[in-house]
């Protein structure tokens, strides 16, 4: 009897066996149908239409904007780059470097004008100067020419002559033979001491050579011994992963998990660790982020925060947990995909926005606070996933009044910058510069023929109230207290310059030093204000309060729990009777 079962039994999974083939192989086969099937409906239909539309097609353009649309249904990384993009592709994300003068460039009134030019290049060694109109790069016009094809223009084989025209403000055009140079912008943008013997690198991308380049940063700090390092990744969108791991392991040592990659092809999935001796592994650490730090800046400061190695300081980071990589296509082209998704070494993925699970009309939706995770640090602390980088202290982020962003956007600062440079050859160093009661005041006087409206946020919960009482038929009720409040807000408005003076003054001040002084100077001047950084050294140089974050001891324990809104007896009873 059990001799007969076990034949019975053999026989059945033999039969499952041969289903499950089969199913597979069915399953198999059909995706590959499915994969021919839509392909040759997507040639067929490119073949139709350029054959028989009415109008001429630009076929590139055309498959351009069909590949675009498709990949964009997937995640905003994935993209295909056809051959004419590729050198763009590359500044974008591989290297900063190329043949041109040192300046970038802007639009305004179909005019073309320098932005900002490059200490130690061609146009800062030429005499070229921020606001400085250009009219003609070899001789072709570019009135009417937007800054790309302006950009094409200046760019060009190293040591090749470029002929410029520039028309300076009060000054007769003028004439000038620059030659191209190979323009390398630094991934490190600024390093140096900061009060309290700090040491501070600031990082603006992981581009090719990034790690070294925070190498011969920190070496260079090193020698004067500094309390602390303070590593400034706000602002940073990331760039290549192993650059980011490098750089971790100048803090951490040898044969340590700094991040690993997992998606659906197992071959992909890497787990990354660092494999030299670090440099400052003593050495207290903060690392200050913001909303617009991602990816690789993300790894690095996840790491060190899960390795409780430094402390994060800043604002919650953006949320960018995908990795991806560039496979090459014909003609010279490639498609940059998404391959994984990244884990710091908790265990958490730091993605926040959930483009697998997309609403009907097509919306991206961040993961929910309910399906967060709670992971915990080396030390113990609890972080969570979906979120960010969230900071060991939490800074709120300066924001502006609505009068000085419309100076800045409308390019009253710059202008008056502009204006004060030619009139001014020389000012104080950047760190000491300051301007003064009277040249503000200067600047104010510049205002008062110029347009700078602008409109409060008190204004438009203003302006929706008088929509919403006209269709309700009402604003007559009320227009006499309407009018009386539009009145008090337009003589408001009239002090915003007073009112606000502080901030633009020191906006503007930050504009023209940089007339002088370049980045540098920005940098040097920003420091004085630098709300954050202050945080960075007043933590290093308290010692409790430092190992108490990396402890986690009181309220450190736990780093940026989310908020779960609780659910009343009330509305339970109402959602199972619903």
């Amino acid at each position: 009897m059990e001799k007969g079962v076990k034949v019975i039994y053999r026989k059945f999974l033999l039969s499952a066996g041969v289903i499950a083939l089969a199913v597979g192989t069915w399953s198999f086969s059909d995706d590959l149908f499915q994969i021919s099937k839509n392909l040759e409906v997507f040639a067929t239909l490119y073949k139709e239409v350029n054959v028989n539309y009415v109008d001429d097609i630009n076929s590139a353009r055309f498959l351009k904007t069909g590949a675009d649309a498709m990949l964009d249904g997937l995640d905003p990384y994935t993209e295909f780059v056809p051959e004419s993009e590729i050198e763009d592709y590359k500044l974008h994300y591989v290297s900063t470097q190329y043949g041109g003068i040192g300046a970038s460039i802007f639009s305004r009134d179909s005019k073309v004008y320098i932005s900002n030019v490059f200490e130690g290049f061609p146009a800062q060694k030429a005499d070229i100067r921020p606001g400085d109109q250009l009219m003609k790069i070899n001789d072709i016009v570019l009135d009417g020419k937007n800054s790309d094809q302006v950009s094409q223009l200046l760019k060009g084989s190293k040591g090749a002559n470029v002929k410029l025209l520039l028309k300076r403000e009060n000054e007769a055009a003028v004439e000038k033979n620059v030659a191209r140079d190979e323009i390398k912008q630094p991934n490190v943008s600024y390093f140096g001491m900061v009060d309290g013997n700090m040491g501070y690198i600031k990082l603006d991308r992981f581009l090719e050579n990034s790690a070294q380049e925070v190498t011969d940063a920190l070496l260079a700090v090193k020698k004067n011994n500094p309390n602390g390092i303070i590593l400034d990744l706000r602002s940073n969108g990331g760039g290549i992963l192993q650059e980011a791991v490098k750089i971790v392991n100048l803090f951490v040592p040898r044969d340590i998990e700094v991040v690993s990659q997992k998606g659906k092809v197992k071959e992909k999935n890497y787990v990354y660790r660092t494999q030299a001796t670090p440099l400052a592994a003593d050495l207290p650490l903060v690392v200050l982020v913001n909303s617009r730090s991602a990816s690789a800046s993300e790894i690095v400061a996840g790491a060190i925060q899960d390795l409780d190695r430094g402390v994060v300081i800043g604002q919650r980071s953006y949320g960018k947990g995908l990795v991806q990589q560039t496979f090459p296509l014909p003609y010279n082209s490639l498609v940059k995909i998404t391959i994984a998704k990244y884990y710091v070494p908790s265990g958490r993925c730091i993605q926040e926005l959930d483009y697998a699970h997309r609403k009907d009309d097509g919306s991206v939706v961040k993961v929910a606070d309910s399906m967060l995770h709670e992971f915990k640090t080396k030390n113990g602390r609890s972080v969570y996933d979906g979120s960010g980088i969230y900071p060991d202290v939490p800074i709120k982020a300066e924001t502006y009044a609505n009068v000085t962003q419309t100076l800045v956007g409308k390019l009253f600062v710059f202008d008056y910058a502009t204006k004060y440079r030619n009139s001014h050859p020389k000012i104080a160093e950047a760190g000491t510069f300051n301007l003064t009661d009277a040249e503000y005041e200067d600047f104010v006087k510049y205002l008062s023929d110029k347009n700078y409206t602008y409109n409060t946020t008190t204004e438009k919960v203003l302006t929706a109230l008088k929509t919403e009482a006209t269709k309700e038929k009402q604003f007559a009720q009320i227009q006499a207290e309407y009018d009386v409040l539009k009145n008090k807000l337009m003589a408001s408005k009239k002090t915003d310059l007073q009112l606000h003076k502080t901030e633009i003054k020191e906006t503007l001040q930050n504009e023209i030093i940089s007339r002088y002084y370049y980045d540098k100077g920005r940098y040097l001047d920003n420091f004085k204000h630098d709300n954050e950084l202050a945080q960075a050294v007043k933590t290093i140089q308290d010692k409790a309060q430092l190992a108490a974050i990396l402890k986690g001891d009181g309220n450190y324990k736990v780093i940026g729990k989310p908020v779960i809104a609780a659910v009343s007896d009330k509305d339970k009873k109402t959602d199972t009777e619903n």
